[in-house]
Parts: structure tokens; sequence; C-alpha cells
């Protein structure tokens, strides 16, 4: 199939994005689509150099009407995502983390 493309996924079900960083999956044109399986392998490959924990995996994804890569969402947080940019709901639970956690910030420097 002609419109099938790569993905890269890591452990937690991330995506690797167009703005060269991890996304979770919830908006799929922010997801870095590769043409070709080989460019897919060499960007993977890339990614773990710099990041000795990462194990990543080239999904193969379908696309949908719109162009954007049919992806599955992971509903894991992304580990430094910006609390602005996050939805209404994922903001509440995080804010109800933090009330009850006040040290949440100082513990995710390590």
């Amino acid at each position: 199939n002609m419109t099938d493309i790569f993905v890269i996924r890591n452990q937690l079900g991330h995506y690797w994005g167009k703005g060269k960083q991890w996304v979770d999956g919830s908006e799929p044109k922010t997801v870095m689509k590769l043409k070709h399986n080989d460019e897919a392998v060499n960007t993977l490959v890339e990614l773990s150099s710099r990041d000795i924990e990462l194990r990543g995996e080239i999904v193969a994804a379908e696309l949908n009407s719109r162009g954007e890569p049919k992806v599955e969402a992971s509903d894991i947080p992304l580990p430094d995502a910006p609390a602005a940019e996050e939805d209404d709901s994922e903001g509440d639970q995080k804010a109800e983390q933090e009330a009850v956690e006040p040290e949440a910030g100082a513990s995710q420097s390590a």
C-alpha cells in the first residue's frame, strides 16, 4: 500500500514528532512520518545513540484521509510536557497530583 509510512514509537508508547521531540500520539499530525523503512532505522539509531535507555521500535502506519498517521495515543503522559499545552482533563489531574505531592516538581529533575 503506497499510503503506508513508518513512525518511531518508544517504550512509553510515545512517538517521535516533527518537532524533534516525543509526542503522545493524541495529535497525529505532530508525529513524524518516515516514508522508507531504512530512513526510520537511521532515525531510530540516531535517537538511540543520544538516549541509551531508549527502547524504540519502528511501526508501520496507515495514513487517514487527512494524510495523518493512524497511531494509538499513549495514555502515559510525556515526561516533560508543558502543562499549558495539555487539555483540561489532564491539567486537572496534574493539578490534583501536585496538590497532594507539593515536591513533585523537585523530584522530576532526578
